[in-house]
């Protein structure tokens, strides 16, 4: 059959008509090559909507070489976008070096600026505090730029995590190494601290909102979120894992046997063969870190497609003011953010000081990094229940059991006498507990964002300030709860480089992970029960969004055959 010469116009009611000229070729095979996206639906128009005599077999060539546009979820389709589990892995694996990094600083940045950097705790609280509060400043910040961001033809979020990505692996490797100097120390951990803070925002906030880009169907999106908290758990346990055993090994301080020949007149420094071996594991462990992160940011690029919302008007973009107000008046957002920042600092405070609390309270310093790596696969292993606690029996009632379920656990740590096996047994049960603290947040952001939708229809393109700004709450309230609890050891008598400290220092890790977290979950849970959206609201929201998005389509296709 010879070739066909088409010749056609794509019409737009906003721009000019645009020739095109292309060459089908009508092999045995019926494929079509070489046609642009803009011929290409042109085609799909005159097929579908201007019947034609003898256009039978075009209508099958086209539904054969363009099935993105006559089946599933496309520009043409009402249908929600369903996900693959491919595609689902791998939206997962951009959430784990968030995690792994979070989880190495988190257990680890305190004492390595105690015991291997050695700065005295004042100056180790200034740099948690600034490098928290700072982390907590870029959030909005970035989450605003990114709201206001241009779509590319890779999307509007994965230019800011493929352009961080280099620069966050360069800041972090730098954390973990000693400068050959003394006075500039502190200067130096401040500066890399906050950069790589800085970068690692840039990075996870427009991640965080592409929760929303990735499917317009809730259950999708519940399912990528379950499949995300399941990676960054595991992210959280191979953070620890790598950091841990790594470092773990490299310690010559006594064990528990030893301390009772060890008096406060001849404590035991680290000696300096040590402290290198210590500072080059560090540095290994970081090395080993940054390849994962670059891997996984790799990943997401390749195996996750942002889908650009289309059909809806463009609102006039708000000043950071107003976008900040129009935010925080929305209540659910109000109470779910307050609720979650109390119980997240529960969390926070016990895993900034838990390994102090096990190397000199409970005495455990071989088995330190080992109890936080039983936390984590824990709660890694607890996550797939969690997400079905919450499908079956709501999310609020997920959060009063889950985030509850640690508090007797967190009681008996420190009311019994230092054992080894209970220790593993309640890092065991407590694992569950910090699995919950992971999952729900994450679970019932994107809820409130559709409660934003429905009641503000006419705002758009603002879920990136949602997410930035729930975090920047949390991080900013955490470097003060982190800086106020390195300030404390330094009342309580820390000795930096020793492997014995005071029983204050002893007293003081005691009531850090135990009954002030205790305290911030009983708040948190009490403004959490306040929280409007219970699952009637949410099956409603979901209802109504879907009708939103049936009208949307709906009156994008009557402008496209309008334009034709």
């Amino acid at each position: 059959m010879p070739p066909w010469d088409i010749f056609f116009e794509f019409r737009s009611c906003q721009s000019s008509p645009v020739k095109l000229s292309r060459t089908l070729w009508v092999p045995s095979t019926k494929v079509i090559k070489g046609y642009p996206h803009a011929a290409s639906l042109y085609l799909a128009s005159i097929l579908f909507l201007l019947p034609q005599p003898g256009d039978g077999e075009l209508r099958d060539l086209a539904g054969e070489a363009m099935p993105d546009l006559f089946k599933g979820d496309n520009f043409l389709s009402k249908g929600k976008t369903r996900l693959s589990v491919c595609s689902k892995l791998c939206y997962a694996f951009g959430g784990a070096p968030y995690q792994i990094t979070g989880s190495a600083l988190g257990f680890f940045l305190q004492i390595y600026l105690l015991d291997v950097a050695q700065l005295d705790p004042f100056y180790a609280s200034i740099i948690l505090f600034v490098g928290r509060a700072w982390d907590g400043i870029t959030d909005p910040t970035v989450g605003f730029l990114v709201s206001r961001s241009r779509w590319t033809s890779i999307g509007r979020m994965m230019p800011w995590i493929l352009l961080s990505t280099p620069f966050a692996v360069l800041t972090y490797f730098l954390i973990w190494y000693v400068p050959p100097f003394e006075e500039g120390k502190v200067v130096w951990y401040l500066i890399f601290y906050c950069l790589f803070q800085s970068m690692q925002t840039c990075f996870h906030v427009p991640y965080s909102a592409l929760t929303m880009f990735i499917s317009n169907d809730q259950k999708e999106r519940d399912s990528a979120t379950a499949y995300r908290m399941m990676v960054e758990v595991l992210g959280t346990v191979l953070g620890t894992a790598i950091q841990g055993q790594i470092v773990g090994g490299a310690s010559n301080c006594p064990d528990e046997t030893e301390h009772e020949n060890i008096t406060n007149s001849s404590r035991v420094n680290i000696t300096r063969a040590s402290l290198d071996e210590t500072k080059n594991a560090y540095l290994m462990a970081s090395g080993v870190i940054c390849v994962i992160y670059v891997a996984c940011a790799v990943i997401l690029f390749l195996g996750v497609k942002e889908q650009k919302e289309s059909g809806r008007k463009k609102s006039e973009p708000l000043t950071f003011r107003k976008s900040l107000w129009v935010i925080m008046t929305h209540g659910p957002y109000v109470k779910l953010v307050i609720g979650f920042l109390f119980t997240s600092l529960a969390f926070m405070l016990l895993e900034g000081n838990f390994a102090l609390f096990i190397t000199y309270a409970l005495g455990h310093r071989k088995h330190f990094q080992n109890i936080l790596l039983v936390i984590m696969l824990s709660g890694s292993l607890t996550i797939p229940w969690w997400h079905w606690f919450l499908t079956r029996f709501g999310k609020k009632k997920a959060v009063y059991f889950g985030i509850s379920w640690a508090v007797p656990f967190m009681i008996l740590i420190v009311s019994i006498k230092s054992n080894l096996v209970v220790s593993y047994l309640v890092s065991v049960a407590a694992g569950a507990s910090v699995a919950a603290a992971f999952l729900l947040p994450w679970s019932m952001l994107p809820d409130v964002v559709d409660d934003f939708k429905i009641n503000n229809p006419d705002i758009h393109g603002h879920e990136a300030l949602f997410y930035s700004f729930y975090v920047f709450f949390i991080k900013f309230a955490s470097g003060v709860s982190l800086g106020i609890s390195t300030l404390s050891l330094k009342f309580a008598g820390y000795v930096t480089g020793d492997c014995v400290q005071p029983e204050a220092v002893s007293l003081t890790l005691k009531v850090l992970v135990s009954p002030v977290p205790v305290f911030l979950i009983a708040v948190g849970l009490l403004i959490l029960k306040t929280y409007p959206i219970d699952e009637e609201r949410r099956q409603g929201n979901r209802k109504l969004m879907q009708q939103m998005l049936d009208s949307e389509a709906d009156s994008e296709s009557s402008e496209l055959g309008s334009c034709v």
